[in-house]
């Protein structure tokens, strides 16, 4: 099949993404529009110039902190009311138009309010106000997560834990821990997080990117995780392996991303497909696509041409996505069947009933 045909086919696939952060997925023309209209100081105006502090280039040695590092202008365009609101509005289009039938967008609600001394509240009230609207004109199911980074301060993190509960019946779903694991620990966070998995939030740590198997293990074991953010390293530890399989505990795997963090070195050392096939419930996402330059069809596509998944294994990805979620059980049916009929129609094999609901342990 001609890559332009099998692209179009991928892009057909109703797809899930559990792991997309708002601060990265934002349009390189929606940031060139904000400086300007604002007028927010940038270190140049000189667009193919600003590509590099924003976006990962081709001749871009693969690096953590460098990428980490993209974040820093991001921040500065949030900027007042309106952007953030355009912002969220785009990148839940953007999700749709890719054919991503439903979305956990994860946003920090104290990144955004330091832009310009925002409430929290009102921060992430204008995220979901727009982020909502998107999802009813793009006909995309959308929840929310809250991400605390590792460097934050406690009294900050229980501001956004609480946050987050009151923040319940407007979409957020669960809390996310992010941010840089190989200078924080993710251990100080385990009250917090445990007492609001206690409370009915779900609970992601991003683990095991760049560092080792124990930090997959810790967000397991002490912070109550019930999915992985990445956890290449995961692979580096059988018995971690089997707590994984034990607790089926979901990773959100990003294949783009981790080459360019260097998380991998090369595509085909990415245990993405080896974990499948052992029974790790992995799942396929974006990440940042907005500095990675990527889409979930794209991602797609890199498993299927770079890695060889199999339609079988194309199906249980997007299985692990829908039963990995945070929704609630009813919705997950209604998911399954959704998804079945359109893979019916397309040739593709279909997800096993009776597999909608389970228990993490």
């Amino acid at each position: 099949m001609l890559f332009q045909q099998l692209r179009e086919k991928a892009k057909r696939y109703p797809k899930v993404d559990l792991h997309r952060h708002l601060e990265g997925s934002i349009r390189f023309s929606t940031i060139l529009d904000i400086a300007t209209r604002e007028r927010i100081p940038l270190p140049t105006h000189d667009p193919e110039e600003l590509r590099r502090y924003v976006q990962v280039h081709e001749k871009e040695l693969p690096d953590y902190h460098s990428f980490l590092g993209k974040f820093r202008i991001l921040r500065q365009i949030y900027s007042s009311r309106e952007a953030i609101q355009r912002i969220a509005y785009e990148v839940v289009l953007d999700a749709a138009k890719d054919n991503v039938r439903y979305l956990e967008l994860r946003f920090n609600p104290l990144a955004l309010s330091q832009a310009q001394g925002f409430p929290l509240l009102k921060v992430s009230e204008w995220v979901i106000e727009a982020g909502l609207k998107a999802a009813e004109e793009g006909k995309i199911r959308l929840n929310f997560l809250i991400t605390i980074t590792r460097d934050t301060d406690l009294e900050d993190a229980k501001k956004l834990v609480q946050l987050a509960l009151e923040l319940r019946s407007k979409g957020v779903v669960g809390l996310d821990l992010a941010g840089d694991e190989v200078n924080y620990r993710a251990y100080p966070f385990a009250p917090l997080f445990r007492d609001a998995r206690r409370k009915g939030l779900g609970i992601t740590i991003h683990a095991g990117e760049v560092t080792g198997a124990g930090s997959v293990y810790e967000a397991v074991e002490i912070l109550g995780a019930h999915r992985i953010g990445h956890g290449v390293k995961a692979v580096e530890d059988v018995n971690v392996l089997d707590l994984l399989k034990f607790k089926k505990v979901v990773l959100e795997m990003c294949l783009t991303s981790n080459l360019q963090t260097g998380a991998i070195k090369r595509l085909d050392e990415h245990p993405f497909l080896p974990l499948l096939r052992l029974g790790i419930l992995v799942t396929l996402n974006t990440d940042d696509p907005g500095i990675s330059g990527t889409s979930l069809t794209d991602e797609y596509l890199l498993a299927i041409r770079g890695l060889g998944m199999t339609q079988e294994e194309l199906t249980a990805v997007i299985r692990n996505g829908i039963l990995g979620s945070f929704l609630p059980p009813s919705e997950k049916v209604r998911l399954v069947e959704e998804f079945n009929r359109e893979f019916e129609s397309m040739g593709l094999p279909l997800i096993p009933r009776g597999e909608e609901v389970w228990i993490w342990r």
